[in-house]
């Protein structure tokens, strides 16, 4: 049965979609018109107008009796949590930052807290319609005749098409999140622990339905463990004066206990951008007070950081005292867990970034997703880190810091997600992310190439 979207059950945004698509000469790619991005790659600034999506950033519909929902492909998780948290639901994971959109997260791999038990935002999805580069908006799910383009569309960014719609289920939750900060002072330990309470879902008699974590050095690390409750009680607030990365922090060896509502719980980590927000002077108390609160968020501050790079002004201050621009290493990988402890020792000792985030990852079921080949049934461990270092001297290879880390990453048999910088060969790449099964999708759904080819878009900024 054929399931592309007929002209007649089309929404306005639908239609406003697809006749920005139109305009576009078809010798020119097809890219998206819009002012923000939580991407950290360099992208070739284009004159070519862009994709409406204006009319594709709302959410359609709750059903809480099914726990689902209806979500435009541009609406953020700021806008379908407010949708969901009144009917006691949520996805069923909520990555970090208010402003990633729903199609991003699928398309890019979100990720968050549930995911140990929840795995991918894409796993949640019933079905999407899918604008591809036919200029057809087709329905796809995962067993009918666009099954292909279901299972290939998670980190495919874009390069295979854009989700306009996306059904997805949704769990309860309580009014409130329990957290216990649990002290580690070994990396062994950390992932030991990480195994024990991915495999029986609580840790020391009390249930685990959220877990990450932070590492600070070799011996300074902690889990998060977050608890759904309707209990009631004083409840934390980290968009004032206090910092939540902070809070994390304490001596000896007793969990220190804290209670956020659900909601502070979602976006704890959206106030400050984890801890980066600490680049802009915003963590020191003074500047702090007279930051108003609705700036204190990620949005504002992934603007100052295109701003930056627009200027060319942290490069210029580099050049005033002689040394050469630093090297952004922004990156998520994911690392197979019998080996994240080896991955923080090594990284600890060669990249000058701290704290980093650990969130444990696995696949909700055992469905396989084409272009990010991860195993299931085996546990792996996000890795983030966000920050800088220092640039090469004379003669030394530029961006050497993040081939050393894909290196290592592919050592370990761990995968790096594309939304920053990436220095692979097409050879490499081709084996990490689809190889052929992308070229098939790419022959089937976007014949004419109208969007840019995956690499295009990861490795040669496209």
């Amino acid at each position: 049965m054929d399931r592309t979207v007929s002209a007649t059950t089309r929404t306005d945004g639908e239609r406003r979609l697809l006749a920005s698509f139109d305009a576009v000469p078809s010798t020119e790619q097809v890219r998206l018109a819009k002012r923000t991005s939580n991407l950290f790659r360099a992208r070739e600034r284009r004159s070519t107008p862009g994709l409406d999506t204006s009319g594709l950033t709302g959410v359609r519909s709750v059903d809480p009796a099914a726990r689902t929902a209806d979500v435009d492909g541009m609406c953020t998780y700021e806008d379908l949590v407010a949708a969901t948290l009144p009917h006691g639901l949520a996805p069923l994971v909520v990555p970090q930052l208010r402003t990633i959109t729903l199609g991003g997260a699928v398309t890019g791999l979100g990720i968050e807290s549930a995911s140990f038990r929840n795995g991918l935002p894409h796993e949640s999805v019933l079905e999407m319609d899918v604008l591809t580069g036919t200029g057809d908006v087709v329905t796809a799910t995962a067993d009918n005749e666009h099954a292909d383009l279901f299972h290939g569309f998670p980190n495919s960014y874009g390069s295979l098409g854009y989700a306009t719609r996306l059904r997805i289920e949704l769990e309860p939750v309580g009014t409130h999140v329990a957290l216990r900060h649990v002290r580690f002072h070994d990396l062994d330990a950390v992932a030991a622990a990480i195994d024990a309470i991915v495999g029986s879902g609580g840790h020391e008699g009390d249930e685990v339905d959220y877990l990450d974590g932070v590492v600070f050095t070799a011996t300074e690390a902690y889990l998060t463990l977050g608890r759904r409750t309707d209990e009631a009680g004083p409840t934390s607030d980290y968009t004032g004066q206090d910092i939540y990365y902070r809070s994390i922090q304490h001596d000896g060896d007793t969990p220190r206990r804290d209670l956020l509502t659900t909601h502070g719980y979602l976006w704890r980590w959206d106030t400050d951008w984890f801890w980066c927000s600490r680049a802009f002077g915003v963590q020191n108390p003074h500047l702090r007070r007279l930051w108003p609160r609705r700036w204190r968020r990620s949005s504002v501050y992934g603007r100052l950081v295109a701003l930056d790079r627009r200027t060319g002004f942290s490069d210029r201050q580099e050049a005033r005292h002689g040394r050469p621009p630093r090297e952004r290493v922004v990156q998520d990988v994911e690392i197979p867990l019998e080996h994240t402890a080896s991955f923080l020792r090594w990284f600890l000792d060669e990249v000058p970034i701290e704290p980093i985030w650990l969130c444990p990852l696995r696949l909700r079921t055992g469905r396989t997703w084409t272009l990010y080949p991860l195993q299931p049934d085996r546990t792996y461990v996000n890795v983030g880190f966000w920050s800088t270092v220092p640039g090469p001297g004379p003669g030394e290879e530029q961006g050497a810091t993040n081939r050393a880390i894909e290196r290592r990453v592919h050592e370990l048999g761990g995968h790096k997600s594309l939304y920053s910088d990436s220095s692979y060969s097409r050879d490499e790449f081709d084996a990490l992310y689809g190889g052929d099964a992308y070229a098939a999708l790419k022959s089937t759904h976007d014949p004419d190439g109208r969007f840019p080819h995956l690499y295009d878009k990861a490795v040669r900024h496209a």
